[in-house]
């Protein structure tokens, strides 16, 4: 079966901002995210891809440009189960203030239980997300043959809940695995059980310096902004 490359979004004005941005239109790459979208070619010279889908955000289709005009012979297919969570009513909001939240501890503890007021349960997010990725699975063995490599940009809610299934782990796990903007991360799949190659990988060691204020415990919810 094939290979996946999962690309999450480049750094948004949303992640700058401190927004939980959701499926909000507008939020676009800052110049960060733009620098990091530019450099994603080269990272992946090497991979002959066969496949390119997207999530239909603006974020994610802003990532992939360069990529694509680097190879005018692959297209993108949007695909709306790679699309982020859908937040509901916490869409938009600051991160800082949804922290005082009740739900926001069940999203953290226990994100299996959590549903999000006026959008979807992470369950369903998780479901529709790798029932999208076996469904490409299928089709990419079928037209390209059983070792192709293929890519989907997305969302760091949804690459987390992948790799969760892909690992076996229940969803209430899913928080403590962290990708950040415009990591790469290699799920083979294989007839039996995937295997996890690659696992949020920047090529940039820079969120790993100690930072002046400590980090808390919690995840944040939307993937976080990665490196100051």
């Amino acid at each position: 079966m094939p290979t996946l490359i999962l690309v999450r979004h480049g750094r948004s004005t949303a992640n700058t901002e401190g927004l939980l941005a959701g499926w909000t239109p507008g939020v676009a790459l800052d110049e960060r995210g733009r620098a990091q979208a530019a450099a994603l070619p080269q990272r992946l010279a090497e991979l002959p891809l066969a496949e390119i889908v997207t999530s239909p955000l603006q974020r994610c289709q802003e990532t992939l440009q360069p990529l694509l005009d680097a190879r005018p012979g692959l297209t993108a297919h949007t695909d709306d189960r790679i699309g982020e969570c859908h937040y509901g009513d916490w869409s938009g909001r600051k991160l800082a203030e949804l922290g005082d939240e009740p739900l926001m501890q069940v999203v953290q503890a226990h994100p299996s239980a959590a549903a999000f007021p006026g959008g979807e349960s992470m369950r369903a997010m998780q479901t529709r997300a790798a029932e999208a990725v076996r469904e490409w699975n299928a089709r990419v063995e079928r037209d390209h043959g059983a070792d192709a490599v293929y890519l989907m940009c997305s969302h760091g809610d949804i690459i987390k809940s992948l790799i969760a299934d892909a690992l076996g782990l229940h969803l209430d796990l899913f928080q403590r695995i962290s990708v950040e903007p415009c990591s790469i991360t290699a799920i083979r799949y294989t007839r039996l059980r995937p295997f996890l190659v690659r696992l949020g990988d920047t090529g940039d060691f820079t969120s790993l310096v100690p930072r002046e204020a400590p980090e808390g415990g919690d995840a944040p919810v939307g993937g976080g902004a990665g490196a100051p």
